[in-house]
């Protein structure tokens, strides 16, 4: 590797994707591009190995991403200048694309007549289709129900548009025009990236771009592997919950993590099969950066000067069970994902926090709640989708300062949509968008707050749809004797002065006067509460996000006249420091705890196993069959217990009668 190339070259690749991303950005027509910014753009090597992509605007949590999946697909002696694929199939394409609306493009880049590199876009399309506007709702229990699907195809070929596949797109969509207009900011990027590669190789030759490549990604290697060293050999396991939607259904995500010398390997087995609901997702057989985004925002975090490319997931292996939740497979409804990816997420923080000394950070919110609304717009009197706004809630506070205010680090990309935008295009208003006052688990090191969001139907009728949203039943949980943090809420209050309680959105239709009111979940905390520092007490109260009476309860702060009362707040403490003194590694809550005794850990592992023996269709079938009998226990359930439930439900759906039982036993 010569340092000086690798610098240059990493210099000049980095401009070429941020001057991509940004043109995608400012020419991008809907909401959920141009102002939440869910969209992006890279370079890759002919094999499909990302080597450029971009941080300063859209999401960042598929650095790296493979896109093998994809390129399988393609006749690499048929491609020419101008060409562009289009594919929105998380099951064609292996997991390049996550879920049926992040409709993502690749664009061959050729010198002289030779294949150098592929351009690739995404952009979440706003609706393409299916039984809801916006095409996602946590119910759909079938990937037909969100939309159309599209294995990779030429959209673009030698330059001229592929018309039929355009009207195909069109004639799916509610808002066709809007997503037209995301898809051709995605072929400007595109063009551009083509532009200015060639242009590099004009300036620096062909042959030296080439090794830059492979360069910059070698570096990013071994800055990763250089991370990896100082986390302690060893074997690290950790599980949490995707709340399903009926009563009681929680849905586990496990993955052991060992680390040895300078590479990691996750393997997943234990997770829960895929669900009877839209929180699926695909990830493949390579290592995913949307699995795996803990480890790489630690490496990101303590080399920071690492190039962000595939380089940084070569030092990973990774194995999750096909037909899991995480690795599913057809029909799976996939829409709302980003709920499982949450606790992917919090798993392997939860590894990191045992592999470390000093642990590293309580869980975040984990919750991603994208709302939609679709309703006529009064000025022209056509059906309109728009999204209304990301709802995060606060993060997990950390090992040397406290968790984010309203977001949670996994999600951080994603962009608040200004009040003003949200009342000029939809027929909602926004009562209140704002931090939630003593919602911030106590601890050390605090998370950050809570936020509530309420919104006012003005028109004759709207429908809203959500996805993303968890942490209703079980805590975000704390670290190091930190607290576990709070859950979410929805209300929905009516012009009759009634009101309701609602689990979770999945399709919601509001009348006039209507108010939806969402309160997030809010992250654990890091440490001891009385281990707090009274001035950062003081701090938080001055600012209006801790009462004077959570103050004392919560810290043991006195405060009064806008000081600390110091001799006060040491007797306080004092007098209740064995209450606060308990300091275990991880504090996950009263119904976590109640949960594992009822289901121990393994059981829940040998259970996931067992069902992921059977065919998908037979599997689908058993995990619809068992999850209420299994939330109706009120004993804890051992091996046998779960076996023989399987067994029997299983020996129901085949269609076997009594006394075929009875035969086969006598057999």
């Amino acid at each position: 590797m010569d340092p000086i190339r690798t610098a240059i070259m990493y210099s000049r690749f980095s401009a070429v994707v941020e001057e991509a991303s940004s043109t995608l950005h400012r020419t991008a027509h809907t909401t959920f591009v141009k102002l939440v910014q869910d969209y992006q753009c890279a370079l890759a090597t002919p094999e499909g190995d990302i080597f450029a992509y971009p941080s300063g605007s859209g999401v960042t949590t598929f650095i790296g991403l493979p896109l093998h999946g994809v390129l399988r697909w393609l006749d690499f002696d048929s491609l020419e200048p101008g060409d562009v694929i289009l594919t929105n199939d998380p099951f064609a394409s292996d997991g390049v694309v996550t879920h049926q609306m992040d409709v993502t493009m690749l664009r061959p880049i050729f010198r002289e007549g030779r294949l150098i590199a592929f351009a690739w876009s995404f952009v979440h399309a706003s609706d393409i289709g299916g039984a809801v506007a916006g095409s996602i709702s946590p119910s759909f229990t079938e990937s037909y129900q969100e939309g159309i699907r599209l294995r990779p195809v030429h959209l673009v070929k030698a330059g001229k548009v592929n018309e039929t596949i355009k009207n195909i797109l069109f004639d799916n969509s509610r808002a066709a025009e809007d997503v037209w207009g995301d898809m051709k900011a995605m072929l400007a990027a595109m063009a551009s990236m083509d532009e200015r590669l060639n242009g590099l190789c004009d300036r620096f030759g062909t042959a030296d771009v080439e090794a830059g490549m492979q360069d910059v990604m070698a570096l990013a290697e071994r800055k990763a592997r250089n991370v990896i060293r100082d986390i302690p050999d060893g074997s690290y396991d950790f599980s949490d919950f995707v709340e399903g939607l009926g009563q009681g259904e929680f849905f586990q995500v496990r993955v052991n993590m060992t680390v040895d010398g300078d590479t990691v390997d996750f393997d997943f087995t234990g997770t829960d099969p895929q669900m009877p609901s839209a929180y699926n997702f695909i990830c493949g057989e390579r290592p995913h950066p949307y699995i795996v985004q803990g480890l790489m925002n630690l490496i990101l975090t303590r080399a920071p000067d690492a190039p962000k490319n595939a380089g940084l997931l070569r030092p990973m292996t990774m194995n999750a069970p096909r037909g899991s939740l995480i690795n599913a497979e057809p029909p799976a409804a996939m829409g709302s994902r980003v709920a499982s990816g949450l606790r992917v997420y919090d798993a392997v923080i939860g590894c990191l926090n045992k592999a470390l000394p000093d642990g590293l950070m309580a869980a975040g919110a984990g919750m991603a709640g994208i709302v939609v609304v679709n309703a006529i717009d009064p000025v022209t009197g056509k059906e309109r989708v728009t999204v209304v706004n990301p709802i995060c809630g606060g993060g997990g506070g950390r090992q040397v300062r406290d968790g984010i205010d309203g977001i949670d680090g996994r999600v951080g990309g994603l962009k608040s949509v200004p009040a003003e935008i949200v009342e000029a295009e939809t027929v909602l208003r926004v009562r209140r968008f704002e931090l939630l006052p003593d919602s911030q688990a106590p601890g050390k090191y605090r998370s950050g707050a809570a936020v509530v969001l309420e919104l006012e139907s003005t028109g004759i009728s709207a429908q809203i749809t959500a996805r993303g949203m968890n942490r209703f039943h079980f805590r975000p949980w704390g670290v190091k004797g930190g607290e576990p943090g709070r859950l979410a809420k929805i209300s929905l209050a009516h012009q009759d002065g009634t009101s309701e309680v609602i689990d979770r959105i999945t399709v919601l239709p509001l009348q006039e006067g209507d108010i939806l009111t969402v309160e997030t979940p809010a992250g654990g905390s890091y440490g001891p509460a009385f281990d707090r520092d009274p001035a950062l007490v003081l701090a938080d109260v001055e600012q209006g996000l801790v009462s004077h009476e959570m103050a004392k309860e919560a810290y043991g702060v006195v405060i009064a006249d806008g000081t600390i009362n110091t001799d006060a707040t040491g007797r306080e403490r004092k007098g209740r420091q064995s209450a606060n003194g308990d300091v275990t590694d991880i504090v996950f809550g009263p119904e976590r705890l109640a949960f594992d005794r009822l289901r121990p850990e393994p059981v829940r592992i040998h259970l996931a196993n067992r069902l992921l023996q059977e065919k998908t269709a037979t599997r689908n079938q058993l995990v619809r069959a068992i999850q209420p009998e299994l939330s109706a226990r009120t004993e804890p359930l051992d091996v046998d217990a779960a076996d023989d439930i399987v067994e029997r439900h299983l020996r129901r759906i085949r269609g076997e009668r009594p006394q075929d039982q009875a035969s086969n036993q006598i057999r």
